[in-house]
């Protein structure tokens, strides 16, 4: 006999503001409450599903009272209740909304953790709401109950793959594939072998890559040519890790492209690369990013966590030398060839270095190298750069203009705390760019430039942020800035 589903503690609240995760923020009985599908000014009813001595987290039942903000969601597969997909978070507020709450998020994260505010707030960069998702990871499960196949993203709160036919944040081309994929891979022997699909799609082309645990049989193959024949697909496999990949047919493997109109760079990528999913908002970043750092044509630049060269190709473009630094020497020997093809290698020079463990003596051994250094761009991955902006903040050989471009406010804060607080740096300015229309990621870009250096230091301990909980990170960051 099975076990009857546990029912759920039901309260009321009012909505005090929404958390970085796009939940709306309330108090009961001295709790912090986290109830997804509400939003500001909103009385709501809603069911707890997870209860601490300091926090809840709940989802919205019910609507007493609407906030004017909430609209109406374009895609039937969102929602908050169980079996909902978790691709997109806040469909329920209004676009231009979202970005002001990411502006928000952004503002409140550099006071609360880094006790900085920047002189001016740029204004946001944002784009479509729709459509807009160049790259995603697809999971995939064979449903033997329901005698089918599912690909899509997983299910709120569960490992669970949503049930979804459509995606209005995929491109349509993407969208209208997701039926006949899953009717293609229900055909083939190793649909049980084949657990994920990541996506890259651009102007030029659409890429397919299939996670393949076994050897494609002869049958699966003709199948699968068929079905790139019919749909104008390139598959691609991956039969180990991300570095294992290969294009069914060679002659694909540079097909994908990323385009930087104004300066007329290009930029070869393969699907499983790390590049924004926002391809057309990310054009528009790296020009930002440009103008920002007021380039001169006798500038030297230092592009740190340089991937494959998205922001240093164009930066050459616009200057004298520009040395990128990337971990990766993949990346790094992948970037070189990029700045071959599009002209540049005479511009541009390319390190692999852990920037992790970055030192003083390594940022004086590039101010050596390059004779001085006159800008610079940092764009780490959500741990920050910890480490190099130490460097830059102990530092008296200073370069004129700094870019940081964020995916992690919490770590950004940080960071400008240090160059603030204990190097003398100015922030100049900083904003948000909305890459991930109706989720909870927030994307920056900040200004600095060097400052006085303060005769007493603020030394800024390392912030534990990874090792706060979610729920007390944001009860930390709900509260109002007291200015």
């Amino acid at each position: 006999m099975a076990r009857a589903k546990k029912e759920r503690a039901k309260y009321v609240a009012v909505i005090e503001s929404l958390d970085q995760e796009g939940r709306g923020v309330a108090r009961r009985d001295g709790k912090v409450v986290f109830i997804e599908g509400a939003l500001p000014g909103e009385k709501v009813e809603y069911e707890v599903y997870r209860s601490k001595p300091s926090f809840e987290l709940g989802l919205t039942t019910e609507i007493y009272k609407e906030s004017p903000l909430r609209v109406l969601p374009k895609c039937p597969h969102f929602g908050v209740k169980d079996g909902s997909c978790g691709g997109c978070a806040m469909q329920h507020l209004e676009a231009h909304a979202q970005v002001a709450m990411k502006q928000k998020v952004l503002m409140d994260a550099l006071w609360h953790i880094g006790r900085v505010r920047p002189e001016q707030v740029l204004a946001p960069i944002y784009g479509s709401a729709w459509r807009y998702r160049h790259r995603a990871r697809l999971s995939v499960r064979e449903v033997a109950k329901k005698g089918t196949v599912l690909v899509g993203f997983h299910e709120k709160r569960s490992s669970f793959i949503a049930d979804m036919k459509s995606c209005e944040i995929l491109p349509k081309r993407v969208s209208d594939l997701l039926v006949p994929l899953r009717e293609l891979i229900n055909s083939l022997s190793l649909r049980k072998k084949l657990p994920q699909i990541e996506l890259a799609v651009t102007d030029e082309a659409l890429a397919l890559v299939l996670r393949v645990l076994e050897k494609l049989t002869a049958d699966d193959e003709a199948k699968l040519r068929q079905f790139q024949k019919d749909y104008g697909v390139d598959f691609w496999y991956q039969p180990k890790g991300p570095d294992s990949i290969y294009p069914m047919d060679p002659e694909n493997a540079t097909r994908l492209k990323l385009h930087h109109r104004e300066t007329g760079v290009e930029v070869v990528f393969r699907p499983t690369d790390f590049t924004q999913v926002n391809h057309r908002l990310n054009e528009v970043m790296v020009t930002r990013a440009l103008r920002l750092l007021h380039l001169e044509p006798s500038s030297k630049v230092i592009d740190f966590f340089c991937g494959l060269g998205n922001f240093t190709l164009p930066l050459a473009t616009r200057s004298a030398k520009v040395l990128g630094i990337e971990g990766s020497t993949e990346l790094v020997d992948r970037a070189r060839a990029g700045a071959k093809d599009n002209n540049l290698a005479d511009k541009t020079e390319f390190e692999a270095r852990n920037l992790f463990d970055w030192t003083l003596d390594d940022w004086d051994a590039v101010w050596n190298k390059l004779g001085g250094v006159d800008r610079v761009l940092i764009d780490p991955p959500r741990e920050g750069a910890m480490a190099l902006c130490r460097s830059l903040a102990d530092t008296d050989k200073r370069p004129a203009r700094l870019v940081y471009v964020s995916c992690n406010p919490a770590t950004l804060a940080r960071d400008a705390a240090l160059l603030v607080r204990e190097g003398g740096w100015k922030l100049l300015s900083a904003g948000v760019m909305n890459m991930f229309p109706h989720t909870a990621h927030v994307e920056s870009i900040a200004v600095f430039e060097p400052g006085p250096k303060p005769e007493k230091i603020d030394e800024i301990d390392e912030i534990e942020i990874g090792g706060m909980t979610e729920e007390a990170e944001q009860e930390a960051r709900s509260e109002e800035p007291k200015i």
